[in-house]
């Protein structure tokens, strides 16, 4: 059994095909096939049922999967710790969609200011997609607004943030200074897509004070969610990063939550065997220089 043998046996199951996987690594689908079977055979145990010409993952294989991503980001680890000092440090950063708009700039500015022999690579999506890229070792470090759910990644909350109801100046809502959740009943609202930690913040409110909202517009992107309330009349629960100019111009009011319901924080996020590298700490560290928004 070899690293060669978990890389083939992780891409079959995250593809449930042995031609994808196959694909993906450029082999041919009959060594892909010989590597599941020596697996197999090596630890005596079933790790895949084949239906309908489809793989579907025993209980056994859920089990070495685990294992075998941990082990494989940890000799992927150790051969970046074993390079040497002439070649190039490749860093992965994920954020989610608030913090790549409202942080990611100044942050990798800074960050290639301190550590300007590393190749900084950054990915921007929203929270789910950002845990399940560092679940699968495609991303070295995230830094993130929604809520971590694998017990396989570690959350540090570094950089605080609030969300605040926000719409145009010339909204029925511009001239309130508080609301009660009930005032939000049957509002037209811009949300974020699923996936959001912003949303999903959001929508557990909703819940939870029992209101229904009608959505008129989902947007994944800030410059959406703002044009959706300078010109759709509609309103929105967003960060207040994200419309610090929009409120230096006066054109967009906001209202802040009177029970401080949607404080929250950034988190810098990591997988429990990862091992924190120098380029971590110094994001760290950056991220403690931004903790506080400039409008409190």
């Amino acid at each position: 059994m070899t690293i060669r043998h978990l890389r083939i046996f992780i891409t079959v199951a995250e593809t449930g095909k042995m031609s994808l996987a196959a694909k993906k690594l450029y082999l041919t689908q009959p060594t892909i096939s010989q590597a599941i079977r020596e697996l197999e055979e090596h630890y005596d145990t079933k790790l895949f049922d084949r239906l309908s010409k489809r793989l579907y993952i025993t209980e056994e294989g859920h089990h070495l999967l685990a294992l075998a991503r941990n082990t494989v980001r940890s000799f992927d680890d150790l051969e970046l710790r074993m390079q040497s000092e002439t070649k190039v440090e490749h860093f992965r950063l994920g954020t989610t969609v608030t913090v790549g708009a409202c942080l990611l700039p100044s942050l990798t500015e800074d960050f290639r200011a301190r550590r300007p022999q590393v190749d900084l690579f950054s990915f921007i999506a929203n929270t789910q997609v950002i845990e399940e890229k560092l679940l699968k070792s495609e991303l070295d470090v995230g830094v993130v607004e929604g809520v971590i759910k694998s017990p396989d990644l570690i959350s540090l909350p570094m950089v605080d943030d609030f969300l605040v109801l926000a719409c145009s100046v010339d909204h029925p809502f511009a001239s309130l200074d508080s609301f009660t959740p009930s005032d939000l009943e049957g509002q037209d609202f811009v949300m974020r897509e699923q996936g959001s930690g912003t949303r999903a913040l959001f929508e557990d409110y909703l819940r939870a004070n029992h209101i229904q909202i009608r959505c008129r517009v989902e947007a994944p992107f800030p410059e959406a969610m703002k044009n959706a309330i300078l010109y759709n009349h509609c309103m929105a629960v967003i960060s207040v990063r994200l419309i610090e100019e929009e409120l230096q111009k006066g054109t967009i009011h906001i209202i802040r939550n009177p029970n401080h319901a949607w404080n929250r924080t950034f988190n810098l996020v990591y997988h429990k065997d990862k091992l924190f590298s120098e380029s971590m700490v110094v994001l760290k560290e950056l991220l403690y220089e931004y903790r506080k928004p400039e409008i409190c």
